[in-house]
């Protein structure tokens, strides 16, 4: 079978057995560096893509990812009209209206919470908070019922549970022979929710549409809530709703009020890919020593390959290839032992919390109580394609030195 000459010497390298042994211990080791930093580049990476899909999915689970709302102060005018228009767009799921307001919760303590108003039929269409109920159930948010859903933290502040009865202040002053007072109503817990994020659980409380514009004097909802098939494709199809609706409606997306929070999670992400690539290249400097003491001891037979007629490009294959495969085993098995720990990796973690009883995330203090992980091909192929670049130009000085022998010299002793 033909091959390239510099192809045939430089693998006849790799299998011949060397004099010197130390050699073939710095070329193991190298591998073994190698192997272990894109192993830990690939891990890191899912471990980081597991919290920003899990910190993703909770928050876009409790808000929209587009909401068209009215003019400011004003409820949103023939919300039938735009739900129908927002619903034939392709890229529109699910719509639902809500009323949002600010309010002041009274039971044994005080707090102040966002209160939204929903339709319990139609909120499945855009939130998954009906997945996320340790309590009771949305249905039970009826019109006229007065009935509410508190997130955990939030009943924890308040003292409450379900059955229990809950006082809202909501900041509607009307005048009375004492002045002027807030707008009072006593609601019924009903549910309790939990969806693993402090800003929600500790601050959102649910209640019925007709119940919430009542309470606010509106004459119907203040937005419309819509779920995208991408979320990622929000703005274009925002854009899209705005043309379509017309000037009396507002249209925003959630890259508006949370594109700071992923950007930095997507920036932390960046910054730790290039950090940990330099313990590829740190790994790396052991493949240069491995070649630049194989140029010293193959010495006389460049010199040999020079006399017969072979080029300096040549002798530079020759050393690249044995540098180069190097690299490739130690990325083989950095990719294989990486991929296989980032898939079991939360089962791991599990056994080693198990076994020690030391818990890594704990539930008292975190609200991602599990170690995530996400393998994403293509940040294997990054991880890939940077090892490779590096074990590649690692090479190339060696590889260099070799082509520069002076077959005259290296003989001289011989």
């Amino acid at each position: 079978m033909f091959r390239p000459l510099e192809l045939f010497i430089g693998l006849r390298y790799t299998r011949a057995k060397r004099r010197n042994q130390f050699i073939s211990f710095i070329s193991t080791i190298s591998i073994v560096c190698i192997a272990i930093s894109v192993m830990a580049l690939i891990t890191v990476m899912s471990v980081m893509n597991g919290f920003d899909y899990q910190l993703r999915s909770r928050i876009l689970g409790a808000i929209s990812h587009a909401t068209v709302s009215g003019l400011p102060g004003e409820a949103v005018r023939d919300w039938p009209r735009a739900v129908k228009i927002a619903e034939a767009n392709p890229h529109v799921k699910g719509a639902a209206p809500y009323v949002e307001m600010e309010a002041f919760l009274q039971a044994r303590r005080p707090s102040g919470a966002m209160v939204r108003g929903v339709e319990p039929s139609q909120e499945p269409k855009v939130s998954d908070i009906n997945t996320h109920m340790v309590e009771g159930s949305l249905d039970e948010l009826k019109p006229d019922s007065w009935n509410i859903v508190l997130g955990k933290e939030l009943a924890l502040t308040l003292g409450v549970t379900v059955g229990d009865r809950v006082t809202m202040a909501v900041p509607e002053f009307r005048g009375t022979p004492m002045g002027s007072v807030p707008r009072l109503r006593g609601f019924h817990v009903v549910g309790i929710f939990e969806l693993g994020m402090q800003e929600f659980d500790s601050g959102l409380a649910l209640v019925n549409m007709h119940d919430a514009e009542k309470l606010d004097s509106l004459d119907g909802p203040t937005g419309i809530r819509l779920k995208l098939d991408d979320l990622f494709n929000a703005r274009p199809v925002a854009k899209q709703l705005a043309d379509a609706l017309g000037q009396f409606y507002v249209v925003q997306t959630w890259m508006d009020s949370h594109a700071n929070f992923f950007s930095a999670i997507s920036m932390e992400k960046h910054v730790m890919f290039i950090i940990l690539s330099l313990i590829i290249l740190v790994a790396v400097i052991n493949l240069i020593s491995m070649l630049m003491m194989l140029v010293t001891d193959k010495q006389a037979d460049i010199a040999i390959l020079r006399t017969l007629g072979s080029t300096p490009r040549s002798i530079m294959a020759m050393f690249m290839v044995q540098g180069v495969l190097v690299g490739i085993v130690g990325i083989g098995f950095g990719v294989g032992f990486g991929s296989l720990l980032s898939w079991k990796l939360p089962a791991i973690v599990k056994w080693i919390e198990h076994v020690t009883g030391i818990v890594f995330l704990s539930p008292d203090v975190y609200y991602i109580s599990e170690v995530p992980s996400r393998l994403v091909a293509s940040d294997v192929g990054w991880v890939t394609l940077v090892t490779f670049i590096f074990s590649l130009l690692a090479t190339l000085y060696p590889a260099w030195r070799a082509s520069r022998t002076q077959p005259a010299q290296a003989l001289r002793y011989e």
